[in-house]
């Protein structure tokens, strides 16, 4: 049973080692946000001193409670925090905040800082993160706990600021956080009134508990958040109702203790200056040097110890249950690993070989449907999920059942019309271990994600976007519905990788690396009309993973092969010309491949459906796909921009630099002369154009 911990120290001197550091150290950086930890100081004595469970000598305990620190520009208290509870974060550390390759970067950054949850920085997203990790919680809380034996049971804490909630994020995540009923989540509200701009009133009027009360939450205060004994009653409150989240409105001032800053604009987001930090010293009554952290408050502040006490509860409570039920014991250690079963690769090959054989036209948002018919059963973690969508982005699977408040087992999420908080989450849930999230929608909705997306790409998360609906191929909805920047926008994002299948086997190709990359979110961009199955050899099948691979050199006529213009065959030779396309357009380069063997050209059709992962391949595979000295063109229904890079500046690129139309799919492929004709005249100029010179 957890219980609150006594106070071990002076709240009001323990709260002011937390001003004078995070003064301290964006004085020394000469940038910072010192405001913001000063005025929630007190708030942290009573969540870390006296509720939160973890342990700062193993940072990764399956069961700690998490804290985010979701108003991220206030990094300062969480290193504080972290450092004096005594984390691997030397002082040495705050000292160099701000600075290139510390541990302490300007916003809290998850892999870098031991005990950082996850990155926070742009606002609302941490909020949202927040509601995924108690998600994840109750999720596996539901399928491993068994009566007499809870191996999963920790509270997710999370500070925010008035920005946060000005997000809209915020609404999205936490009406969809009240509906689900995460009753171990807690949020505390820096209540200051003051954002960058000033006092917020004239722009942020909003009854915040209203607002949180009609999502569902508990709503405690408001309280007077800088004495720590108001927070830690709160807190206590929190626990007693687990039905639903909880919101504790904490009243502060931003700068607490600065004598000519505190609850003005002015403490917000720059140093307070030398002079300014001396009269704070006086006024908190902090004599110490800067960095000087007197022993006995360190000593308070320490949770090592009782940190190592609570996972060795925990641990041999786990041993209980491990004893009584080895089999989910061993799951759960093999899931909060993230590591697969023993026996995926003999599923992905069984599935890959299937898929390869099909020959059997299909959307590819319904072929990833048909790959999650066999993935689903065989991967427990896979946790999928629609913003309002799931009839046509195809995400859900047999028997996966739904995610419902009180209605344990379910394996997809309803995220609503919500696709920015839904990418949000997914990060959370990724972030807590244990699940491997996916969710879908429309491709051209991808913007209202895309930071969301962005930060997994930041973080290394596995998690994945199925965007559906991915070209003008949609037909009849019209330009607000057909994504044609979004293919190279996603594209364009460090660290995600991007998948355009042109058919069944690709998808589940497609599937199968993005299950396997455990350090890289993946978005998969998929048909809503279908497209036919390429024929491959074996081997062929295997370079799908390479991300682009020759699909088809020119092809035989009437049992000869095509003659280029030197008239050896074209089996045997560097092709006159190579066409590269991703998805729906990889049929239009097979159907420009023949045309141009009537022409006496050979042309070779290199499939991409994923350029970051082509160019990670090395160099001589890039090479033999794309040999240098062949005039390349590029066909993709979509801008562009980006495909220049492969064709180089003697090449071409067939695609849309504009928005589409609403008719019918073939209407407009021929309007905007995105056909096989189109790509064969463009690619016999090109050759022309080449023997003429």
């Amino acid at each position: 049973m957890r219980v609150r911990r006594a106070p071990r120290g002076d709240a009001k001197q323990m709260a002011n080692a937390i001003r004078a550091l995070a003064m301290d150290a964006v004085q020394k950086a000469k940038s910072g946000h010192p405001g913001a930890p000063m005025g929630m100081a007190e708030m942290a004595v009573a969540l870390w001193d006296r509720h939160l469970r973890h342990n700062p000598a193993d940072p990764h305990w399956p069961d700690r409670d998490r804290f985010v620190l979701s108003n991220g520009h206030a990094s300062m208290l969480m290193y504080a925090l972290l450092h004096l509870t005594g984390y691997d974060l030397p002082l040495d550390e705050l000292k160099r905040f701000r600075q290139l390759h510390s541990r302490t970067a300007g916003h809290p950054e998850v892999g870098v800082t031991p005990g950082v949850e996850t990155t926070t920085g742009p606002l609302g997203q941490g909020l949202a993160n927040a509601v995924g990790l108690a998600l994840a919680e109750k999720l596996m809380a539901d399928e491993f706990n068994r009566p007499g034996h809870t191996v999963v049971d920790h509270r997710t804490y999370v500070f925010l600021g008035d920005g946060c909630l000005m997000e809209g994020i915020s609404h999205e995540a936490c009406s969809l956080a009240g509906a689900l009923g995460l009753g171990k989540l807690v949020a505390l509200y820096d209540d200051n009134g003051i954002s960058i701009d000033g006092k917020v009133t004239p722009w942020f009027a909003d009854d915040t508990p209203a607002r949180f009360r009609a999502y569902g939450w508990e709503v405690i205060g408001a309280i007077d958040g800088q004495d720590a004994e108001s927070v830690d009653a709160a807190l206590t409150a929190a626990r007693s109702d687990a039905s639903k989240p909880t919101l504790i409105v904490c009243r502060t001032a931003i700068g607490a203790g600065s004598p000519n800053r505190a609850g003005s604009a002015k403490a917000h987001g720059e140093p307070l200056g030398d002079e300014e930090i001396r009269l704070t010293r006086e006024a908190i009554g902090w004599p110490h040097a800067p960095f000087e952290i007197p022993a006995d408050i360190r000593a308070a502040w320490d949770a090592r110890e009782h940190g190592a006490v609570a996972e060795a509860d925990w641990q041999a409570r786990f041993a209980l249950y491990e004893a009584a039920h080895p089999q989910l014991a061993a799951e759960f250690r093999r899931r909060v690993a993230g590591r697969l079963p023993e026996d995926f690769r003999e599923t992905a090959f069984r599935l890959l070989s299937q898929s390869a054989q099909s020959d059997a036209a299909v959307a590819t948002r319904k072929a990833s449907q048909i790959a999650l018919a066999t993935l689903g059963p065989a991967l427990p973690e896979l946790l999928g999920g629609s913003a309002d969508l799931t009839g046509s982005v195809l995400t859900d699977f047999p028997d996966c059942g739904a995610v419902r408040k009180g209605q344990p087992g379910g394996r997809h999420i309803n995220y609503g019309v919500r696709e920015f908080a839904m990418a949000a989450i997914m990060n959370g849930i990724a972030l807590h271990g244990g699940q491997l999230p996916y969710a879908g929608t429309f491709l051209a909705f991808a913007d209202y994600s895309r930071n969301a997306v962005r930060m997994a790409a930041l973080m290394k998360l596995r998690v994945i976007h199925i965007f559906t609906h991915d070209s003008i191929g949609l037909g009849e909805d019209g330009p607000t519905h057909q994504p044609v920047e979004h293919a190279f926008s996603l594209r364009a994002i460090p660290g995600l990788d991007v998948w355009r299948p042109c058919d069944q086997a690709e998808t589940t190709a497609a599937w199968i690396v993005a299950l396997q990359n455990a350090d890289r979110p993946s978005a998969m961009l998929l048909s809503r009309q279908a497209l036919p199955a390429c024929r491959r050899t074996p081997e062929q099948v295997v370079d799908i993973a390479r991300g682009g691979y020759v699909l088809s050199e020119a092809p035989v006529l009437d049992g000869t092969a095509a003659q280029p213009a030197d008239g050896r065959p074209a089996s045997v030779v560097t092709p006159d010309v190579i066409l590269i396309a991703t998805g729906s357009e990889v049929k239009l380069a097979l159907e420009a491949q023949a045309l141009l063997a009537q022409r006496g050209i050979a042309a070779r059709v290199v499939s991409m459906p994923s350029t970051s992962v082509f160019d990670r391949q090395p160099a001589d595979w890039r090479r033999a796909v794309l040999p240098a000295g062949v005039p390349k063109v590029a066909v993709e229904a979509g801008i562009t921009l980006g495909w220049w890079k492969y064709v180089g500046s003697d090449g071409a690129v067939v695609g849309l630099d504009r928005f589409g139309d609403s008719a019918p799919a073939e209407a407009l492929f021929a309007e905007f002369g995105i056909t096989g004709p189109a790509v064969a005249d463009v690619a016999t100029a090109l050759v022309r154009e080449g023997a003429g010179a």
